[in-house]
């Protein structure tokens, strides 16, 4: 592998991940909602679970799933489902006060926003699929271990630093008041989009 296909799958990896898809819907709330410091954790759970992608896709899992449509047909069930419920729970807490209004902590803890952003990523088949598709014709089966490992660390960086810079823009206190005054529309709103993107995802 040479330096420019490294920086090709870089790049092609970023536009990937800027792309807006359930885990930016998910992003922009929480830091609106949490603030920033529980939004980089859920970044952190969006770069782990890009590298799991990443890394079955280098296993040939996409070559798997293009043998078994089941398993695929499975997997994307599976991500709508997890979909439908953070849409179903921002629509029946829409109207709720912000819990840290009410105790005066933040309303989640930073391994439970990691966890959650890895469970949002690693129910979505879709991304093994898309590295797949790139690793293929770019990441050959021979390819050195240290560049494999350079390509997921590059995954993980990607996925992680541009959640945090959502988080950092979302985050700011004039996005939060807006978020605060607004919060039944905005819940209900992100909440019917995130229904819509399982919708999607299931039947695509």
């Amino acid at each position: 592998m040479t330096a420019a296909v490294f920086l090709s799958i870089v790049l092609i990896h970023l536009a990937a991940a800027i792309s807006p898809g359930p885990s930016f819907v998910v992003a922009v709330r929480m830091a609106a909602s949490e603030g920033f410091k529980v939004a980089t954790a859920l970044a952190l759970g969006f770069g782990l679970g890009a590298v799991l992608w990443a890394a079955a896709a280098m296993l040939g899992l996409a070559i798997v799933f293009q043998l078994v449509p089941a398993l695929f047909i499975g997997m994307k069930l599976l991500g709508a489902a997890f979909l439908f419920w953070i849409a179903y729970n921002m629509w029946k807490h829409a109207k709720d006060p912000l819990a840290e209004a009410q105790i005066g902590t933040e309303p989640r803890s930073l391994l439970s926003a990691v966890r959650f952003g890895f469970l949002t990523f690693a129910t979505n088949p879709k991304p093994a699929v898309f590295f797949g598709a790139v690793f293929v014709g770019l990441v050959p089966m021979d390819t050195p271990l240290p560049w494999r490992l350079a390509i997921l660390a590059a995954v993980f960086a990607n996925e992680t630093l541009w959640y945090i810079f959502v988080a950092r823009v979302f985050s700011t206190s004039r996005a939060r008041n807006t978020y605060m005054r607004l919060k039944a529309v905005v819940d209900r709103t992100f909440g019917g989009l995130m229904a819509l993107l399982g919708l999607k995802i299931a039947l695509t």
